[in-house]
């Protein structure tokens, strides 16, 4: 037992040799939210010659309630969640499941009557960067563990206020720095953290946090932090938080919870009942502006992040009782819909020609990139509960998140 530099109390259990990898260029690793470069992109899975009738399950194992992808480095997998009142991190073997570390700290928790059926989180995916573990509970705990054995490093206590439906962005690296949307739903601060120490390197406070996470983006020359807040769409400098640019971006229930894609220097971005925009921040003298390049109402993303394949934008439009779509990414113009009711949700993974739908019901749907229209490959049934988290796909391994459990799944 031991107590970070908050006042949580916080326990970490070694209870196998832990195999954590350092490494961060491994092409099966899946390291933070939506893969190694935050795109939805699957990592390195090969197709089968021929596809099986059902999915092996190789081990299941309770990891706690809430969203949280699991994430892959070297052969370990490091799951968050909730049990009780705790939030709980494990490392688990890739291969057969056994935790090689548990690290628990008190974090209680109430949902406010509106949002009873979200549930307790937590919400947020870990993130792996330079042998450590970050973590962004429901109620704004930030930790930094040893991803070796669970230690704690550094802790940030739990927030004042938060948002509307409680924490829910993912936290992102950049260059020897963590970052974090810290606070609740009128007011925050963007804020980077340096990932040794915890010690705040900069924060923009204009405005509060949604649920995207934020994105490291060269635009015009200038690194910075690109992400979407609950009223607007800011880039600000990476180096020292300065807003460089701002777009208003208020969505219908200032749910704001789609991360932005990046496509070269230009961004889209979407969100309930917003439809979906293309853009372009560059500078004008000395000033910064975004020029709108199209924008659609045709089709629409609440909670299902898209995925760019080339020149083609394939996702989930809550539109129709959920509509899966392609995009042309280039024009805005819209190639297919499929009739709708699909599911609430869809969490939409891109590998190679292939496109991994995990819809919230535990179905998952495989289909091939198409510009013609939807042309399904074959589906599996991967949960009995709900799926709401991203699933993290490594070679023939999908590891799925229900809603209290991780289960490896693999294509034979």
């Amino acid at each position: 037992m031991r107590h970070g530099r908050s006042a949580f109390l916080l326990l970490a259990v070694v209870v196998s040799s832990p195999v954590a990898s350092s490494a961060q260029d491994d092409p099966l690793d899946y390291p933070q939210w939506r893969g190694a470069n935050r795109d939805g992109g699957a990592a390195a899975f090969v197709e089968p010659s021929t596809w099986p009738t059902q999915l092996t399950r190789r081990w299941q194992v309770e990891t706690g309630l809430g969203y949280a992808t699991p994430i892959l480095v070297g052969e370990q997998v490091y799951t968050f969640g909730r049990i009780g009142d705790e939030e709980v991190v494990k490392a688990l073997h890739a291969a057969s499941g056994a935790v090689a570390w548990r690290t628990t700290y008190e974090a209680p928790f109430r949902n406010n009557p509106g949002t009873s059926r979200h549930g307790p989180g937590p919400k947020s995916t870990p993130l792996f960067y330079d042998g450590k573990l970050f973590t962004l509970g429901i109620n704004g705990v930030v930790s930094a563990l040893d991803a070796s054995d669970g230690s704690l490093l550094w802790q940030k206590p739990a927030q004042t206020a938060e948002p509307l439906y409680a924490t829910a962005l993912s936290p992102v690296a950049d260059e020897e720095r963590v970052i974090f949307h810290l606070g609740g739903h009128d007011a925050g601060a963007l804020t980077a953290f340096d990932a040794n120490s915890g010690t705040v390197v900069w924060q923009w406070d204009g405005d509060g946090p949604a649920y995207a996470s934020p994105m490291v983006a060269v635009l015009d020359g200038v690194r910075q932090i690109v992400t979407v807040t609950q009223r607007q769409i800011v880039g600000v400098d990476a180096e020292s938080g300065t807003l460089l640019w701002e777009r208003p971006f208020v969505s219908r229930s200032t749910n704001n919870s789609i991360t932005p894609i990046l496509d070269g220097g230009e961004v889209i971005v979407t969100g309930h009942d917003l439809g979906v925009t293309r853009f372009r921040p560059h500078r004008d003298g000395a000033r910064w502006t975004t020029d709108t390049l199209w924008t659609t109402d045709e089709v629409s993303m609440f909670m299902s992040n898209p995925v760019l394949s080339g020149n083609t934008l394939y996702g989930m439009s809550h539109l129709r009782g959920g509509q899966f779509f392609a995009l042309d990414a280039s024009s805005g113009a819209t190639l297919w819909r499929t009739e709708g009711r699909e599911a609430t949700n869809s969490a939409v993974v891109l590998a190679g020609d292939l496109l991994f739908l995990l819809n919230n019901d535990g179905d998952l749907v495989v289909a091939r990139t198409n510009q013609t229209g939807f042309n399904q490959v074959t589906r599996y049934e991967v949960s009995a509960s709900a799926t709401w988290a991203q699933p993290a796909i490594s070679g023939n391994r999908l590891f799925v998140k229900d809603e209290s459990h991780v289960t490896l799944w693999t294509v034979e």
